[in-house]
């Protein structure tokens, strides 16, 4: 909220500002409350915007755009405007706490494998990194574990006081996996509680600092470790993802009631492989079918967050261990997923803020 004198203030400015829409919020800057400071005295304007959402690359471009948008609705008014970002924790399941040491957990699904899910998790998280967000990730395929290699980390987390580990690191990224702590060539032939007991432990041990946000690529299908997930960890949001193709859509369509069934919010879909572009003719193929991601976010009422090409350079850049965000920042899919972490945060700063840790707490002694 912001203060301001009403003598100061004409109603121009205000009604300027309703009609401006910020791109990733959907509505304008005042309704969103990000409007923290407005003061107009005689011909000039100092205006702070303050943001839910990481939006690092970002401030030039919005800075420009109201600028541009206020300059036409007010004429020559001399405009100072200062635009940052703060990140909350949002509110989780009712009877479940904030994980420590993480404002927001955001669990990555799909209800069938093979949609790339997991490359998706590690652009995302590598996005928001650099987009300012501290950030994070937890493979929770227990049978499967490919974050390491697609990130290039390698050895053994660090186990203090016998129970607490330390996350792996790399590329400004806090990252756990139980592929740290098995050889690669493993196979992991555990029953269902086994395996959710190991991913609670890798959740809940892990000593994570300080994250505002922890992505979880989580197995495909809607099995025992989602439902542990789902049920027993404090998540804030869930992304689905899926390919166009009717197939898929299918199962995606089974995760996302899962969520709705145990009142975590899908934040919005991501349609995967929507395009083939030829690298040598530049032809466009659509080999898993067109706009079933719009389709299946039309039907359930949410955001499609966005498209991404099947392009060989993805998985070029994910086997090598630098993900495409990494390898190529300035091209246009390395774009894209910025604007799709972008957008999925901006949908989690509209949601209802969890404000649990600004109460003290009360002991009673006798």
């Amino acid at each position: 909220m912001y203060n301001k004198n009403m003598s100061e203030l004409t109603g121009a400015v205000e009604a300027a500002l309703r009609t401006y829409i910020e791109p990733h919020l959907n509505r304008d800057l005042l309704s969103a409350g990000a409007v923290r400071a407005l003061d107009l005295k005689g011909n000039r304007l100092n205006l702070h915007i303050r943001l839910g959402f990481p939006a690092k690359t970002q401030i030039i471009p919005l800075t420009c755009a109201l600028k541009e948008h206020l300059a036409a609705a007010l004429g020559s008014v001399e405009m100072e405007i200062h635009i940052d970002w703060e990140i909350a924790p949002h509110r989780v399941q009712t009877g479940q706490t904030p994980l420590p040491g993480v404002k927001n957990v955001l669990a990555i699904a799909s209800g069938k494998g093979g949609v790339g899910k997991s490359t998706v998790a590690v652009n995302l998280a590598l996005a928001l990194a650099q987009e300012g967000a501290r950030a994070g990730i937890l493979d929770a395929d227990i049978y499967g574990p490919s974050i390491p290699r697609m990130l290039g980390a390698h050895g053994q987390p660090q186990v203090i006081d016998g129970k607490t580990i330390e996350p792996m690191r790399a590329f400004g990224l806090q990252i756990m996996s139980i592929g740290f702590l098995v050889e690669e060539d493993t196979p992991m032939i555990w029953r269902g509680p086994m395996a959710t007991s190991a991913l609670q432990q890798l959740l809940l041990q892990t000593d994570w600092q300080d994250l505002d946000y922890l992505i979880v690529d989580m197995p495909p299908g809607t099995g025992d470790i989602h439902l542990t997930l789902v049920q027993q960890i404090p998540v804030a949001g869930a992304v689905i993802v899926t390919t166009p193709q009717p197939i898929a859509l299918l199962d995606a369509m089974k995760g996302l009631k899962m969520f709705e069934k145990v009142k975590v919010p899908v934040l919005g879909i991501i349609e995967n492989m929507s395009i083939y572009l030829c690298p040598k003719c530049g032809h466009e193929e659509a080999i898993f079918g067109q706009g079933g991601g719009e389709q299946l976010a039309q039907k359930y009422g949410v955001l499609l967050l966005g498209s991404l090409p099947l392009d060989t350079s993805i998985r070029e850049h994910a086997d090598s261990g630098q993900p495409t965000v990494l390898a190529d920042p300035d091209s246009p899919i390395a774009h894209s997923y910025r604007a799709i972490a972008r957008k999925l945060t901006a949908q989690l700063s509209l949601r209802p803020k969890d404000v649990s840790g600004k109460f003290p707490k009360i002991v009673v002694e006798r």
